[in-house]
């Protein structure tokens, strides 16, 4: 079998590089509607979730990727605390939760191109279908021709494709504001603290938090790093503040000229730039804000198809398991796996036909990648627990603040917050319509499950 990579090249990756990768993995135009949907009391629910779930996951990569920065990340801080067997499945869970969120985010990209040809479209099955195989298989191909190309494509579509339009729809709604139009939120302390009147609304928070989750994602590259110890924690903070900010200013935008009646989670951001851009006659940068959304969430799909592929390939290879899916080719990249993952992907995309509405199946995706994804998160907290006892002495350039308390306080945080989100998951948003509650859940309970036995029945087979 191939090794990964010569230990003499030059490393591509620095702080910027990072940074770049950590933004445009968590920084999605994609949750800025289900941000939107909570009005003015989406910067309390933003806060919330910054601080059980965002910073804790913050502290925990920046402690563990600079105290074992080999490439792998999660994989290799899972296998180190509880065995090669729990570092497999945790990597799979990350792989196969990403396989899933896919169709979602490129359904995202085929709803906002539909502006530029038949807003219409964005609710037609074989349309969406269509778009999101093309651009998938697209994206694959990009990812292929390696790591430095892959990095520069990724770093070029969060500055044009994500950073600039969440500063042009915050600059609009700064500028709504201040000239004095009506808005659909208003600015109380009231209006700030959430009114969970109806149980239902809770399922939101689900998004709102999956929105949150990717900083780990880079720890994989971690031996593509220039100097991983020196560079993990600056490039954490630089990309956290970067993305909470945008994100609450971007998704209050949105709520000033949308009610949350009318907000639709899959064209909800391109809604409110036709209403903003209208109002001020400029609709001739319509197209041009259209095709920058999605470069930016291509540039997303790019950075998320070769992080967990990389992970899932050492374990793998760790594990002793041959097989011509895990060949690289010239440029270390692993092609035959990023193909056969957009064949897995190419498979599950046929839920948009089954599903009684692109809507229903986009929310479907969602959740099921949500559950899988808080999984993937609990292994990881208990991880960076575990590993402060048991590998204490292990040189760490950052560690959390706090000693013990810091890191019982940053596990208990993480991991809460994942149960809740995976319970209210089984809790539909009025507004989607998904048919039958028993059959929603039946659907996604068994998909959960069947996720998740391919690591446990590969290593009984093994035996």
């Amino acid at each position: 079998m191939q090794t990964e990579a010569s230990p003499n090249r030059t490393k591509p990756l620095g702080i910027f590089g990072l940074a770049m990768i950590n933004v445009i993995a968590v920084d999605s135009l994609r949750s800025l509607p289900a941000g939107a949907e909570y009005g003015l009391s989406l910067i309390f629910f933003y806060l919330l979730a910054a601080i059980c779930f965002f910073i804790p996951t913050a502290l925990v990569t920046a402690e563990l990727a600079t105290a074992w920065p080999n490439t792998g990340g999660v994989y290799i801080w899972v296998r180190t605390a509880f065995g090669q067997r729990w570092g497999l499945f945790t990597i799979w869970l990350q792989w196969i939760y990403n396989v899933i969120w896919y169709p979602t985010i490129l359904s995202f990209v085929a709803a906002t191109l539909a502006y530029l040809i038949n807003p219409a479209l964005a609710n037609n099955k074989l349309y969406v279908l269509a778009i999101v195989l093309s651009t998938l298989w697209t994206v694959t191909g990009l990812n292929c021709l390696g790591l430095r190309a892959a990095s520069w494509f990724t770093s070029f579509g969060a500055i044009i494709g994500t950073i600039i339009p969440m500063a042009i729809i915050t600059g609009l709604g700064f500028v709504w504001l201040k000239s004095g139009r009506p808005t659909e939120i208003h600015f109380t302390w009231s209006n700030f603290f959430p009114h969970l009147t109806h149980y239902n609304n809770l399922a939101f928070i689900t998004t709102l938090i999956f929105g949150l989750i990717g900083l780990e994602m880079s720890a994989v590259h971690a031996g593509d790093v220039r100097n991983p110890k020196r560079d993990y924690p600056r490039a954490l903070l630089l990309s956290a503040s970067l993305i909470l900010i945008t994100l609450i200013l971007a998704s209050l935008a949105i709520a000033i000229v949308i009610p949350p009646n009318k907000l639709s989670v899959l064209s909800g951001l391109t809604d409110a730039y036709v209403i903003f851009f209208s109002t001020y006659h400029l609709k001739a940068f319509i197209p041009l804000i259209i095709i920058l959304i999605i470069l930016g969430s291509c540039c997303g799909v790019s950075a998320w198809l070769l992080g967990p592929t990389r992970g899932l390939l050492i374990a793998a290879q760790e594990s002793g398991i041959t097989s011509m899916w895990l060949k690289l080719n010239k440029q270390g990249m692993p092609n035959r796996l990023l193909f056969l993952q957009a064949i897995i992907v190419t498979l599950l995309s046929s839920i948009f036909v089954l599903m009684p509405s692109v809507n229903s199946a986009y929310w479907l995706l969602s959740v099921m990648t949500s559950q899988l994804g808080v999984g993937f998160y609990i292994f990881m907290f208990l991880a960076a627990l575990r590993l402060h006892y048991k590998a204490s002495d292990t040189p760490r350039s950052y560690r959390i603040p706090g000693g013990k308390f810091g890191i019982w306080l940053v596990t208990i945080l993480g991991i809460t917050s994942c149960i809740f989100t995976f319970a209210v998951g089984f809790l539909p948003p009025p507004g989607v319509q998904i048919g039958s509650l028993v059959r929603f859940e039946t659907i996604l309970i068994i998909g959960v499950i069947i996720f998740c036995l391919p690591p446990l029945l590969i290593r009984r087979w093994r035996k």
